[in-house]
């Protein structure tokens, strides 16, 4: 049997390249690869532990993240890809595990009380969003996965699943649950994208990113006004290629064949001589390569969305038979399913 991978996204948005850079693309490598199971969900249920009075956001971005997934090459032949709160197993995983989790445990999870300060919840924190590490145990444990691609900052969440594994399996002397292992970036800032506008990030929050829906005039307009060296005023003027964006672009998206001429680029930026647009148009050449059969693609699904919802029922519907399946080993295992 193939071993299990789970990944996903909350949808709170459309998906921008920085998703693409970080895991989109890494996903359909593995998929493609064979070796895996892959499972990928579109978690509403953890959007809504912080956007509970706005779900139409949640719904609108349900389709929007689905149609960026088939735009990229996740094949719902290939890949399980599912909706959250359509398993409502997930949430009954959740009730269990929690019982074995303590709130202190909860509070002092390094993950957990970073993303509490960024959202500034003060003392109204949800209590949806306090416990949503057990529910990623639930979700991790349901499939049985064995892999979870995610970030070095989401270490401690996969640590506290494993830490709910071996306390279910030791409380109930079973071995039902599978304990996972995060499989993390070997280089975090490989997979990271800076924003346009150089923040360390790029985010939907800050409005400083390319979209994989973005048409090809609005990523033109995008880049043309990407952030490079302040203080190279003329073409002549000998630039930086540090904290550079159009550069630093150009090295994450130029293939083996654009090495040459970026190099060159990179020479001459430095010794003065070539100008920013110049760089800005050689980095659009490079990203429509990339993404123009990738937005056409999702215009392409776009075109019948009922299509996309079905492919998503379908996927629900597979993913909802395996974790019934491991629901009821975990009540057996507890000695609750009272009338088998």
């Amino acid at each position: 049997m193939k071993p299990i991978i789970l990944t996903g996204d909350r949808p709170t948005g459309k998906l921008h390249i920085g998703h693409y850079v970080g895991s989109l693309k890494n996903r359909v490598l593995l998929q493609n690869e064979d070796k895996y199971q892959l499972f990928v969900f579109l978690a509403d249920q953890q959007a809504l532990t912080d956007h509970a009075k706005e779900p139409e956001k949640i719904i609108q971005s349900v389709g929007e993240v689905a149609l960026d997934y088939l735009a990229v090459g996740l094949d719902p032949a290939q890949s399980t890809i599912f909706i959250q709160s359509q398993i409502p197993e997930l949430a009954e995983l959740s009730m269990y595990y929690m019982n074995l989790v303590s709130l202190a445990r909860l509070e002092r999870n390094p993950t957990v009380k970073t993303e509490i300060a960024q959202k500034g919840f003060g003392e109204s924190i949800p209590a949806g969003f306090l416990v949503y590490p057990v529910s990623q145990a639930a979700d991790i444990t349901a499939f049985k996965a064995k892999l979870v691609p995610v970030g070095n900052d989401q270490k401690p969440m996969i640590e506290q699943t494993r830490e709910i594994v071996r306390s279910f399996n030791h409380a109930y002397q079973t071995d039902v649950l599978v304990e996972p292992e995060g499989l993390y970036p070997e280089n975090e800032s490989a997979g990271r994208l800076p924003g346009l506008d150089g923040n360390a990030k790029m985010s939907k929050s800050l409005n400083n990113g390319i979209f994989i829906s973005d048409d090809a005039d609005t990523v033109q307009k995008k880049v043309m006004s990407m952030y490079t060296d302040p203080d190279h005023v003329r073409v002549e003027d000998p630039g930086k290629i540090e904290g550079n964006m159009v550069f630093h672009y150009l090295d994450v998206f130029g293939t083996p064949e654009d090495a040459a001429t970026i190099a060159e680029m990179k020479a001459q930026y430095q010794a003065g001589g070539l100008g920013d647009v110049k760089t800005k148009r050689y980095l659009l050449e490079v990203l429509d390569r990339e993404f123009a059969p990738i937005r056409a693609r999702r215009l392409e699904y776009a075109q019948d969305m009922g299509q996309v919802y079905e492919m998503l029922k379908k996927g629900s519907e597979k993913a909802q038979a395996v974790a019934a399946q491991t629901l009821d080993e975990v009540k057996s295992a507890m000695g609750i399913n009272y009338f088998k």
